[in-house]
């Protein structure tokens, strides 16, 4: 891949050994990639990495995933933001949809159906972006 087809993909998640993971299955497939432990570093990452893509895990300490995607959207209403979690209740999904998320994808589902629907919400935001 070019440069200019490399997308940036930012990884959201307080568990390590999953961000490790992701991170490196992310790279392995061509993307550029950083990763965050924490709400607060997410939005300093959204500003200065500029990413095409979130994975925001939405249960973390300090600022959960709902409240830095809320924090998100002041600024950045575009970047697709697909929820990664272990677990989540209807009302979890409910309020951090109203923040427009592209999707969920669950931890303890095939790597390859997240990738999947990476790829397919990437493609879908491409096309908005050159219409």
């Amino acid at each position: 891949m070019d440069s200019v087809s490399v997308k940036r993909i930012l990884v959201v998640d307080d568990e390590q050994d999953f961000l490790f993971t992701m991170e490196y299955w992310l790279k392995s497939k061509g993307y550029e990639v950083k990763t965050a432990t924490d709400g607060i570093k997410a939005l300093d990452l959204v500003k200065t990495f500029n990413p095409h893509l979130i994975l925001l895990d939405i249960n973390m300490p300090g600022i959960d995933g709902v409240e830095t995607l809320k924090r998100i959207r002041a600024f950045n209403k575009d970047v697709p933001v697909i929820i990664i979690t272990a677990f989540v209740g209807e009302e979890r999904v409910a309020e951090v949809s109203s923040y427009q998320i592209s999707g969920l994808f669950y931890k303890d589902k095939d790597f390859k159906e997240g990738l999947q629907l990476l790829e397919s919400v990437l493609k879908t935001h491409k096309k908005l972006k050159e219409s």
